[in-house]
């Protein structure tokens, strides 16, 4: 009966083995280890593999900022919001709190600590002497890329699905959780939107996969590591076999010409016209710039209401709307996000506090950097619905008075 027993270390190593893939390349050895993002055993697996091979090289699944993040507890009070809204990133920032947000849920439900093996991996990295590269694609320009293959209808789709993903209360199913078992976090917080949008999966995984397998075979040295969600392992082995342009692979899609014509095409069809319709009749072409005026300033002050806006803000987003409107360089959450921002200026309290905040909508209501952050989208959002109502006001008078 004894010869029938498992020995447990034998057990451990092979499973351990099970999520490894090694491959002879160039003279080099590159060792693959598919992690699970949300298993406890995926560190301790990082550091035995590492512990026992001795690479020359540990690369890992991240980019800078994503290192950044993880290695500074500090990340959020370095942000500097007036940058955030002056570099025109709010949606990137909202996006980053999605993946917190997730993360935060994730880690109190199943008292799991996201990214654990990638922190091994760091670490056993510096205890063996081993350089260390960060083989991941930049995480704005993953986004970037999959923010150019949306249309208008894709990008509210994607923002709402975003916006959902924060305020969502449920819990995480046992389904969910298995599913994470082999996805990064990225993955798993826009599952549900590449399958509306098929196409979104190459920027998402397909073209990582491939700047994955560029990072880690040029990586320095004979014995390379590289630390993955299991669910790149059979993307990266079969790409990494081939050499990848990641110049291209990190370029911003070409913005198409076609939103730059609408966007200028509009205010220059309102402005003339109002300016026709003021050669013909002075009263309504002054009833038609009222109605733009109120229309566009109404909405974008009410959206600012609705994020709380300081009263300044609120007065900034109702003055500047209807001109904003009338240029596509401009964004009226801009103006009244930065007036917001100065007034009630985001203490270190709200920056440390912010990880907890977005996972409650009062806390994200409350929180005065989440706060700017809306001040600024929908005070847009409601600009952005004033220029169609007011607009389709302005042509409807038209038509009716004088053509």
């Amino acid at each position: 009966m004894e010869e029938n027993l498992i020995n447990p270390l034998e057990a451990a190593s092979a499973l351990e083995e099970e999520n490894v893939t090694r491959i002879q390349l160039e003279g080099k050895e590159i060792i693959l280890i598919g992690t699970a993002h949300v298993s406890k055993l995926s560190a301790q697996q990082v550091k035995d593999v590492i512990d026992r091979e001795q690479p020359d090289t540990v690369a890992v699944e991240l980019d800078k900022q994503r290192f950044d993040a993880i290695t500074n507890g500090n990340r959020w009070e370095d942000m500097d919001i007036f940058k955030v809204i002056k570099e025109k990133k709010a949606t990137l920032l909202l996006m980053n709190l999605a993946i917190s947000s997730f993360q935060n849920r994730m880690a109190k439900q199943f008292d799991v600590k996201p990214g654990a093996e990638m922190i091994q991996g760091i670490e056993s990295a510096k205890e063996t002497g081993a350089k260390l590269v960060l083989a991941d694609r930049n995480i704005q320009t993953t986004f970037s890329r999959i923010w150019g293959n949306l249309g208008p209808g894709g990008k509210a789709q994607l923002l709402t699905s975003v916006i959902a993903s924060i305020f969502s209360r449920d819990d995480i199913t046992e389904e969910e959780m298995e599913k994470m078992k082999s996805q990064d976090t990225l993955n798993a917080v826009l599952a549900e939107f590449t399958e509306a949008f098929p196409r979104l999966k190459t920027p998402l995984i397909d073209e990582r996969d491939q700047y994955l397998a560029e990072k880690i075979r040029t990586a320095p040295g004979k014995k390379i590591v590289a630390v993955l969600g299991a669910a790149h392992v059979p993307g990266i082995t079969k790409e990494i076999h081939r050499k990848h342009d990641l110049k291209k692979l990190t370029e911003k899609p070409p913005k198409p010409v076609w939103p730059k014509v609408v966007g200028w095409a509009i205010p220059i069809l309102i402005i003339g016209i109002i300016a026709y319709t003021f050669m013909q009749n002075s009263d309504v072409a002054t009833s038609q710039m009222l109605s733009w005026l109120l229309w566009n300033g109404s909405l974008a002050a009410l959206g600012t209401i609705l994020a709380k806006g300081h009263p300044l803000a609120v007065l900034t987003a109702f003055a500047a709307a209807p001109f904003t409107s009338l240029n596509p360089l401009l964004a009226v959450g801009w103006f009244s996000g930065l007036v917001q921002a100065y007034f009630t200026r985001p203490s270190v309290k709200d920056f440390q506090k912010l990880a907890d905040d977005v996972l409650s909508v009062k806390g994200f209501w409350q929180n005065k950097a989440t706060r700017v952050l809306l001040v600024v989208v929908l005070g847009n959002i409601g600009s952005s619905l004033g220029t169609f109502i007011g607009g389709a006001d302005v042509i409807r008078s038209f038509f009716q008075h004088i053509f």
